[in-house]
């Protein structure tokens, strides 16, 4: 059984999709209801609150008590994002990053991990962003929160090594989901702005969110276990090259 936070939109809802598709028992929770097309689904579940009140923790970890799921899967891919410079930053939105981006992880985990190290069988995949080690412009307030939630995982990683709790890192680069919408959206002109973001990608576009759920499935199967605090940069080369070219500015040399 997996929990997935941000459940209910961009790559929480894609994730959970992909999840049940393989058969796999999904608990999502987010502060919206669930999306018409999980809440079909038989095996999934929904607790509709936020990730950062323990009350909504305390749901979960009373569903999963009575679940008697052999092993849990956590994937933190609630998130939050403000555009805009340090200097334009409100306490509202410094609150509200930080409340969403780094309590509600930390509270996933504080109440999964016990439920984790008494089966001796989870995994859990902190989803960070490739901004939690590359500065993106006007995202001061948002890469420092993805900087944290990095360090926290890689922390848990080694703090419950020994526990049979496997944490790792996912750190997307843009993808057609909320974030990187919400951030089109905020553009002076969207049609520019994505056009001069996909050519900076080495395929020329950039990534479904399906794309990238499939990196976080990796990391909950079995066929992760040899990584521990290890980092997946899943943002289709993105971050490979210092300065990919695409030939339209000539030779280089």
């Amino acid at each position: 059984m997996v929990v997935v936070t941000g459940a209910s939109s961009g790559l929480g809802h894609e994730l959970s999709r992909l999840l049940l598709a393989n058969g796999v028992a999904t608990v999502g929770v987010d502060v919206a209801e669930a999306q018409p097309d999980l809440a079909a689904i038989a095996r999934y579940h929904h607790v509709a609150g936020d990730v950062g009140a323990e009350a909504t923790w305390d749901k979960v970890v009373d569903y999963l008590r009575h679940s008697y799921a052999p092993s849990l899967g956590l994937v933190t891919s609630a998130a939050i994002l403000d555009v805009c410079d340090v200097t334009e930053a409100t306490l509202d939105i410094l609150s509200r990053a930080m409340h969403v981006n780094i309590v509600g992880t930390v509270l996933a985990m504080k109440a999964l991990v016990p439920l984790m190290v008494e089966r001796k069988n989870g995994a859990i995949v902190a989803v960070a962003s490739v901004n939690a080690t590359l500065a993106e412009q006007q995202l001061a307030i948002y890469n420092a929160t993805k900087a944290a939630v990095r360090q926290l995982a890689r922390t848990v990683a080694v703090d419950h090594a020994r526990d049979g709790v496997r944490t790792n890192v996912l750190s997307p680069g843009p993808m057609l989901a909320g974030l990187f919408k919400r951030h089109l959206e905020s553009a002076n002109d969207s049609q520019q702005f994505l056009a001069t973001r996909s050519a900076r990608q080495p395929e020329g576009r950039i990534l479904e969110a399906t794309e990238v759920a499939q990196a976080a499935l990796f990391l909950l199967s079995s066929g992760a276990t040899a990584l521990r605090g290890a980092e997946i940069i899943a943002d289709g080369g993105l971050t490979t090259s210092f300065d990919f070219r695409t030939g339209a500015e000539g030779a280089s040399v």
